[in-house]
């Protein structure tokens, strides 16, 4: 009995001298053993925050330490964060912080730094956001021979688009499919970025490449040339192929854009060609497939008057759906690849800010 009671008074006495070095936001308090449990606890406040291209984000996270274990100091503390990927083997390096020595990398440079709210604070702060810097970041605290990780979602607001080039559907191996992604001012979707948008309506008949090198496409509304009349509505998976061999089409994303999309009032229609200077001659650029599809999908635009872009495809952007301009539905209507000699369009105009 006398046993017993000890344990008890020590136990509270602990928990006592931890509840003044531990608190956390909303006097939630994190108690950490002595003994068997672990001397350092790293965490994330949000699983998953949200930003657009342009904006900054805080991806949240705090360590908390036994004192008793590691002395008072905490120059010896090792924050590192890294950027997970679709293979989970490997790590892309963002930034790593010791004491006064931090290092940054790749694209991150210039951009990252620890907000340092508080000595336990290893929140990390990215600026001037990318697509790139869409997914899934992990927060690792290092100190002597203990450490711990914390995973933080970095998700942007945006639209998923289906795309193919001129040569046709089906004609994009992976690393093609990629590559026509950024030139259409996006990158190739996440599957979670192409499940939100199947949630949000898209359906599209077509396989397309994701960022994982899987294939997939989205139905909402089933039917025989695309899976079956009897099947269930979702994301249809045809899984991995060959990156080199393999050709289908993509989905690609983009986000919110700096600058401004117009098209461009002009006396008479315009071959491509002419499209492209008359773009030019307003100090702006022919835009390009992503920059319609954003305007149309976060800005609202609507015009019901088709347009050359920058692939050479011709579209219009419809957000409210009218007699002759798309009656059904609210989207981004494709014309096709006309000839580039001889058909005569209007023009969509891209003009950067700096």
């Amino acid at each position: 009995m006398k046993s017993l009671l000890l344990l008890v008074l020590i136990s509270i006495c602990w928990a006592d001298h931890l509840s003044d070095n531990y608190t956390l936001d909303h006097d939630r308090v994190i108690h950490l053993q002595a003994e068997n449990g672990p001397r350092l606890l790293v965490e994330a406040e949000q699983a998953k925050v949200f930003s657009h291209r342009g904006g900054n984000v805080t991806l949240p996270c705090k360590f908390y330490r036994d004192p008793t274990a590691f002395g008072s100091g905490i120059h010896k503390i090792r924050i590192k964060w890294t950027k997970l990927t679709s293979d989970y083997l490997k790590e892309v390096d963002v930034f790593v912080s010791m004491g006064y020595h931090k290092k940054t990398y790749g694209g991150y440079q210039g951009r990252v730094f620890l907000k340092g709210g508080s000595d336990n604070d290893a929140s990390l702060v990215i600026t001037d956001l990318t697509l790139e810097d869409y997914g899934r970041y992990k927060c690792e605290v290092i100190e002597g021979l203990e450490d711990d990780t914390a995973v933080v979602a970095l998700d942007l607001q945006g639209v998923v688009f289906p795309y193919f080039p001129r040569l046709g559907r089906y004609n994009l191996n992976f690393h093609e499919a990629q590559q026509a992604c950024l030139d259409q001012d996006a990158v190739i979707a996440s599957f979670d970025q192409l499940y939100d948008a199947w949630r949000g309506g898209l359906d599209w008949c077509n396989a397309g490449w994701l960022s994982d090198g899987s294939v997939q496409y989205p139905i909402t509304k089933p039917r025989e040339p695309c899976g079956g009349q009897n099947t269930v509505p979702g994301v249809r998976n045809y899984g991995f192929w060959d990156k080199d061999k393999s050709r289908y089409d993509v989905f690609c994303f983009t986000s919110n854009f700096n600058g401004r999309f117009y098209y461009l009032i002009h006396p008479t229609k315009l071959t491509y060609d002419e499209a492209v200077q008359a773009c030019l001659n307003d100090g702006a650029q022919i835009a390009k497939v992503g920059q319609i599809f954003a305007a149309w999908k976060l800005l609202g635009y609507d015009r019901c008057d088709a347009g050359w872009l920058a692939d050479g495809s011709v579209r219009y952007p419809i957000s409210r759906p009218r007699r002759h301009c798309s009656p059904t539905e609210a989207a981004v209507r494709f014309v096709g690849f006309p000839d580039k000699k001889h058909k005569l369009y209007g023009v969509y105009c891209f003009r950067a800010y700096n």
